[in-house]
């Protein structure tokens, strides 16, 4: 049977860190747009509103899925329990720390905004020591949500990747490999997310709180393992690749219907009828469709590397961590200009660059402690083209 051959897939780490920067620009945006976040401009737009209701829907299914392959291409050179160890240090201490000495200052800014407090970022911070969760108190994990799924998420599926690396089993996929090389077939995974929609959207909005989240839950686990459990049948990336441009016309189908329907009037289903079913068909359908795409179109086109992504591949992570207490930090103050919104917007995002890029470079990558609790590797490793993929988170 073929198989994909265990040398690093340049065309995955291009969909990491460049859907990693998308969700930078997303939250340089949320200041400017009618939605709820942590700081806000005095007027919104409703351009970036239509956007950024577009993006939502496939930013983080699309790196829940990376993820996911990155663990089938991490496992294959490692036992399950050593795999678990490496998630425990690269996942759950980086959270620890984040939510004690870098989130803490996205709530002291949201605070000010909001003028419930009048003090230093010093005299606030003890607060963060009382363990009082947010939004009563300050300790929370804010955008690391993300990181959290992902740390239970593995937990829960330990079991089925010890499974899978039972020879049996790894000769089963194998065999079931050549269903995955008709494009309906892929396409055809994209049913469990419709019927998410069609049973869990209305009853359990999106929370980022992981006990009551059933609909992102259960999306974003199945993401998850969808990308473990495809990340070594080749005829599925085969056929991403081999049908782009079909998986991308289904996906510009999808987007046309659901802009017509909801994003131009940024007005999404609110109750169980004949709107969410439309809703959830094309939007299930579209998400996972254009993950497919994106796929297809990278293995075509950015299956290389160069100095850039081998830099941007380590920096990812710390950035993701950062990013959005920069924002928020840098934003509280950006949003007091008397400026149209295209000029805070475009300061915030080149702040925000140079600010990461900065406390990379200088303060973390150096150094082995910071590495360690910015979920880096303690020491720099040169990547070598003929390693296995090793998922960056």
């Amino acid at each position: 049977m073929a198989t994909i051959q265990h040398q690093r897939e340049h065309y995955i780490d291009w969909i990491r860190v460049l859907a990693f920067m998308v969700l930078i620009f997303f939250h340089c945006s949320m200041p400017f747009v009618r939605f709820g976040w942590e700081i806000k401009n005095e007027e919104h737009s409703i351009v970036l509103d239509r956007l950024i209701i577009w993006l939502h829907q496939w930013r983080l299914p699309l790196l829940f899925f990376i993820s996911g392959v990155g663990v089938s291409f991490s496992i294959r050179k490692r036992s399950v329990l050593s795999f678990f160890g490496e998630r425990v240090i690269r996942l759950f201490i980086p959270l620890l720390f984040s939510m004690l000495f870098v989130i803490p200052l996205q709530v002291y800014f949201e605070r000010l905004q909001e003028k419930r407090i009048d003090e230093s970022y010093w005299h606030f911070y003890p607060s963060v020591w009382t363990f009082i969760p947010y939004p009563e108190g300050t300790l929370t994990w804010s955008h690391l949500w993300f990181v959290v799924y992902l740390f239970v998420f593995t937990i829960l599926l330990l079991p089925i990747f010890y499974l899978f690396n039972v020879r049996a089993l790894r000769i089963w996929k194998q065999k079931i490999n050549p269903f995955f090389s008709h494009p309906l077939a892929n396409l055809s995974l994209a049913i469990p997310f419709i019927l998410y929609y069609f049973t869990l959207y209305i009853r359990w909005p999106a929370q980022g709180s992981l006990f009551d989240d059933w609909f992102v839950f259960n999306s974003s686990i199945t993401f998850y393992f969808f990308g473990y459990f495809l990340g070594d049948l080749s005829s599925f990336w085969i056929t991403c690749e081999k049908y782009r441009k079909f998986f991308l016309s289904v996906s510009l189908l999808c987007m046309a219907v659901l802009f017509w329907n909801y994003y131009w009037a940024v007005n999404l289903p609110k109750q169980q009828d004949n709107s969410l079913y439309l809703y959830g068909l094309f939007d299930g359908l579209h998400i996972w469709s254009t993950i497919l795409a994106i796929i297809g179109f990278a293995k075509r086109h950015l299956n290389f590397t160069n100095p850039t992504l081998r830099y941007l591949t380590s920096a990812v992570y710390p950035f993701y961590i950062l990013h959005q207490t920069i924002i928020v930090s840098t934003g509280y103050y950006i949003v007091q200009w008397n400026s149209p919104i295209a000029v805070k917007l475009v300061a915030l995002i080149l702040v925000c660059f140079l600010l990461l890029f900065t406390l990379y470079h200088f303060l973390i990558r150096p150094f082995v402690l910071t590495r360690i609790l910015y979920g880096l590797k303690p020491k720099q490793i040169k990547l070598n083209e003929k390693l296995a993929y090793v998922e960056q988170v």
